[in-house]
């Protein structure tokens, strides 16, 4: 028995070391020379992206994203910090008005001295609206470039080094799989060098706050959170996450008053630092609010993948209630579906067990929440790429739904072209060779089976094809929409109740490992 357990080994051993051989060229001199390879082709995949166009390109009179971008950094490098959110004749709020947190005003503020200094003419006040010259397409791409090589990279770098803290040489291969994943998420580099905006930023400090809570760095997490929320209040998805987890720590120290004091101070003093210009009055404090919720907006936009939109189709939601009660459940549901990933952490924080809570709360938000657009498909996909080591058959399905549910709007920026060479990039990546699926826990495999799946991926393929070649019905205009969101939905509610049910089970795996080591 022995004998053959050693040869079982052994051929471990030899199995490994050919998985390993597939990446031979770039990990055999270790994780930093890995990250800075992938990190280099990631930055060219960025740069040959930006080549295409964005949103609103030639498309007057509000332009798209892209020009709301520059036109905040018209205003924050032309009017004095007070004004910045304030509706006056120097400021029409009704053009792209600043609708980010402080944060992302000072971001654009810094860009727009960049690009002031080299293009005065695309920052200039009031004449530079719609401004689309090459060298203000130029400089407007490389602040994105910038900020993800600034933020992005080193916040994923942290994290790596942190997760993967005891080198093993067994596991080169799956390190510089994982850096891949995050370092050339297609949906990301989509939405910020195609479509045009800067979620690196504030999912760079997201990472980073879970890298500082991964090496017990509490009050340093508390810090990097709160940027990430004082750059865009959609990080507010990852809130439940990040309170149940280090309260249910706090709960377990001597002195858990205390602890939760000291975390309170470093919330309450990096806000404090953030909206310091506005803090002179309360009317400036609401000025700033009004503008960070969307209301006016309505329940949702365009064909978002999430409960509110794909049961529409159904329930006219917007005629039979009215913004305020759809406020209120809106609300009430995205607390209710996030409550059992919170109540779990309280009970037994633990770092797997908070990367799921990450991803069941940002899930719980998308599907739930009031206003909410198709980009904000990435939020809980961060956390699903965090797990992806622990968890790869429910990330290799959901980034494949994730890019999907944004292919209509990528259509309308004239993106086919990257999202397809990109779509095909991530192919190989999530199939790489010496990725191992325990099949047994892929509760993907054990509600839809395989055949199933493989016939929601031919179908998958199919709509891709169907969108680009062919006109719907004048009846039904939107009916590709409507059918890739639906396909799209059941898949992420799927998901969700997948990663709650295994952030539960966690409680499980801990008693059985106790009862092992007692007897």
């Amino acid at each position: 028995m022995d004998k053959g357990k050693k040869m079982k080994e052994s051929e471990s051993v030899v199995n490994d070391e050919d998985d390993n051989n597939c990446w031979l060229w770039l990990v055999q001199n270790g994780t930093a020379v890995t990250f800075v390879t992938i990190a280099l082709f990631g930055f060219l995949i960025r740069v040959a992206v930006s080549i295409y166009p964005y949103s609103g390109a030639g498309n007057p009179p509000k332009f798209g994203d892209y020009e709301a971008q520059r036109h905040w950094m018209e205003i924050t490098i032309n009017l004095p910090i007070r004004e910045w959110y304030r509706n006056s004749s120097s400021n029409d709020l009704s053009y792209w008005g600043l609708d980010y947190p402080p944060l992302t005003a000072y971001q654009s503020f810094v860009h727009g001295l960049f690009l002031r200094f080299f293009h005065p003419e695309s920052v200039s006040l009031f004449a530079s609206r719609g401004h689309e010259s090459y060298l203000g397409k130029l400089l407007m791409r490389w602040t994105v470039l910038s900020s993800d090589a600034l933020i992005f990279f080193p916040a994923v770098l942290y994290f790596v080094i942190v997760y993967y803290n005891k080198p093993s040489r067994t596991l080169k291969s799956a390190v510089a799989w994982h850096i891949a994943l995050l370092l050339l998420n297609p949906c990301l580099i989509l939405i910020d060098h195609g479509h045009f905006q800067f979620n690196c930023i504030s999912l760079g400090f997201t990472i980073a706050a879970v890298a500082a809570i991964f090496s017990e760095k509490d009050l340093v997490a508390c810090v990097f959170y709160c940027l990430s929320l004082n750059h865009k209040q959609m990080s507010a998805y990852f809130a439940p996450a990040f309170f149940s987890h280090l309260l249910g720590k706090c709960l377990r120290r001597e002195h858990p008053l205390l602890e939760v004091l000291k975390l309170g101070f470093y919330v309450l003093g990096t806000f404090a630092a953030v909206w310091w210009p506005y803090l002179y009055s309360t009317n400036s404090v609401l000025e700033v609010l009004s503008r960070l919720a969307p209301f006016e907006r309505g329940l949702f936009e365009d064909y978002v993948a999430n409960f509110w939109c794909a049961t529409s189709v159904l329930i006219k939601w917007k005629r039979l209630l009215t913004t305020d009660s759809l406020k209120l459940v809106s609300f009430t549901a995205t607390i209710i579906t996030c409550l059992p990933s919170m109540v779990q952490q309280i009970k037994s924080p633990s770092y797997r067990g908070f990367l799921y809570a990450l991803l069941n709360s940002s899930f719980s938000f998308y599907l739930f929440s009031f206003q909410v657009h198709e980009k904000s498909i990435l939020l809980p996909l961060l956390p699903a790429t965090l797990l992806a080591m622990e968890d790869p058959s429910t990330f290799k399905w959901f980034v494949q739904f994730a890019m999907l549910s944004m292919f209509p709007l990528l259509c309308r920026d004239d993106l086919v072209v990257p999202y397809s060479a990109l779509l095909a990039l991530l192919t190989l990546i999530i199939n790489a060779p010496g990725q191992h699926i325990d099949k047994e826990n892929n509760y993907l495999h054990y509600y839809l089976g395989t055949t199933t799946m493989n016939l929601i991926l031919c179908f998958y393929a199919i709509l891709h094809i169907v969108y680009l070649t062919m006109h719907p019905p004048e009846k039904y205009p939107f009916i590709f929409e409507a059918i890739i969101m639906n396909l799209c939905f059941s898949q992420f509610v799927l998901i969700t109740l997948g990663s709650n049910i295994k952030q539960w089970m966690l409680n499980k795996h801990v008693n059985l490992e106790i009862e092992k080591k007692l007897n």
